[in-house]
């Protein structure tokens, strides 16, 4: 049997590859942590210690004097001035303790220290701010009436600002802080200038701040006699009462009666008629639409 030629045979198809099977490969994921087991006999872990409770309060009496303060004095505005706010509320202390252990010493630094403080009452952070307001309690103490000089009145102008703002807000330990540096501020100064840095505040947009104000302003009245009033104005002391008498909020009305009462006092002290002394004081100094409100408010102290 003769033999095919290869020419003439079929072209022989060329096997496929075989395709590759895909292994699907599982990425292996980390395990979950265990569960924790919640055991009834196990006391709970303390919760990790916050920031602000890691700030200590120290009232005035506890305060002890800085050994060498000639040589710490130098370290005080770099302390106050750090970046860790803890640090600072230290410093604060350390200020508050030159000031009623070394006031002299730190007198010449006394408005630069001031601004700082003033700075931390604008913190966020309740701690430093109470820090701040606590340090200004003392200041108020150790150096009074030296505060209005005319190198730290604007520095004092910016505190009090400060000061009626925090004891306006809702932090109730920083309100209280707040309400207590003011009470020792009418305390510490003169009343009839501290009135005339208060009486702008009068007229303050803000309604809380108003009646701090006015409790300041009643307290700063209530310690002056009748010449100081009327070095101040007796007309614009009793105009101050009306607005204040108008006010949306209950405790600037309450220290509004509390300045004619004052006033009240003062004015008829000498005299035999002083229901009669009174209203004639009143229709002199206001208009007749207020005048029947001052009577009647003196009339209930009778």
């Amino acid at each position: 049997m003769a033999l095919r030629s290869l020419d003439n045979a079929l072209p022989i198809t060329p096997e496929r590859p075989k395709k590759q099977a895909k292994v699907a490969i599982s990425l292996l994921k980390p395990p979950r942590p265990l569960a924790t087991v919640n055991d009834e006999n196990r006391a709970p872990l303390p919760p990790p210690p916050s920031g602000d409770s890691a700030v200590e309060y120290v009232s005035s009496e506890s305060l002890a004097a800085i050994p060498d303060p000639a040589s710490k004095i130098h370290c005080l505005i770099e302390g106050l001035e750090s970046k860790d706010w803890i640090q600072v509320c230290d410093w604060l202390n350390n200020a508050r303790r030159f000031a009623l252990y070394n006031s002299d010493l730190m007198l010449p630094l006394l408005e630069k220290v001031m601004l700082v403080l003033v700075k931390a009452m604008k913190n966020p952070r309740s701690a430093l701010c109470k820090t701040s307001i606590m340090a200004a309690s003392d200041f108020f103490i150790a150096y009074g009436d030296k505060l209005l000089d005319a190198a730290n009145s604007n520095a004092l102008d910016q505190m009090l600002l400060q000061l009626l703002l925090k004891a306006s807000q809702d932090k109730r330990f920083v309100c209280e802080e707040a309400d207590r540096a003011l009470s020792v501020m009418v305390g510490s100064l003169t009343p009839l200038p501290l009135l005339q840095k208060l009486r702008p505040y009068v007229s303050h947009f803000n309604l809380r701040v108003r009646a701090k104000a006015a409790v300041s302003i009643s307290n700063c009245v209530s310690k002056m006699g009748l010449e100081n009033m009327k070095e101040f104005g007796l007309a614009l002391l009793l105009q101050m009462a009306v607005e204040l008498l108008n006010d949306r909020l209950p405790e600037a009305r309450e220290a509004a009666r509390s300045i004619v009462v004052s006033m009240y006092e003062c004015v008829t002290e000498n005299q035999d008629q002083k229901q009669e002394s009174w209203q004639s004081f009143c229709q002199i100094s206001l208009p007749p639409a207020h005048v029947q409100s001052m009577i009647k408010i003196v009339s209930s102290q009778e």
